[in-house]
């Protein structure tokens, strides 16, 4: 994550127009918080500090963004403004989101969206096996054989899939929990077992749900939820 600048000091000297000297008199006689707390000389600074100076800000946190958007078939799971169709025109969000992961072009539902890159990192980077769920329709009626080997883990792209959890819904519509995410892995599982995915919805991402949210369209998580899912991926 990049810091807002090097250093506290080195902040109240171009803030403030201080010389060196004067500044870390300021910042050791107590005249500057960093969030409510007496700030320290070498104290690096990030985007969602804030910083008082004789009880008047300075500095503004600079808040994160999360949001949860119910995307529809045909749209993209990209920033890129060249490619059509992307995320940027879909969402006519201003600020600058980062998708937690794709949903491939003929897939819908939930996509997680943020400009925290700590959370962003946690998801896709670490060992943790996190997981997505999907309810998922085929073009012929599923068989309790196939049910149990998309369970079991089906060899794709020359691996074999982790187990999943695998709940038949009606004749020919399922859904499976995920612990990885390899890419159009649903489609291919099913591709071996002799099925085209018609319909394929994804209705939760770890701990957030895609609830009631209307196709095409994007909210705010609230706090439980942004607080669930950083518990959920760092433990």
């Amino acid at each position: 994550m990049k810091a807002h600048c090097s250093s506290l000091k080195q902040f109240i000297v171009r803030k403030l127009g201080l010389s060196n000297k004067d500044a870390v008199h300021y910042i050791l006689s107590g005249r500057v918080l960093v969030n409510g707390k007496q700030g320290a000389l070498s104290q690096v600074l990030l985007p969602e500090d804030e910083v008082q100076a004789d009880g008047q800000f300075i500095k503004e946190a600079n808040k994160k963004v999360y949001l949860a958007y119910h995307k529809p078939r045909g749209i993209e799971s990209t920033m890129n403004a060249r490619i059509e169709n992307n995320l940027l025109q879909a969402l006519g969000f201003a600020q600058r989101v980062y998708p937690v992961g794709r949903l491939d072009k003929e897939s819908e539902g939930l996509m997680l969206l943020t400009d925290d890159g700590a959370l962003l990192y946690n998801i896709l980077h670490t060992e943790r096996h996190q997981e997505k769920e999907y309810l998922v329709t085929v073009d012929s009626p599923l068989t309790q054989r196939a049910v149990d080997n998309l369970a079991e883990g089906i060899v794709i792209m020359g691996k074999k899939t982790r187990p999943a959890v695998v709940r038949q819904v009606d004749e020919k519509t399922f859904n499976i929990i995920l612990t990885q995410g390899l890419n159009r892995q649903i489609r291919r599982m099913c591709y071996k077992l002799g099925y085209q995915v018609q319909k394929l919805l994804r209705v939760r991402i770890i701990t957030l749900d895609l609830g009631n949210l209307p196709l095409g369209e994007w909210r705010y998580l609230n706090q439980s939820e942004i607080d669930d899912l950083k518990q959920r991926v760092s433990t």
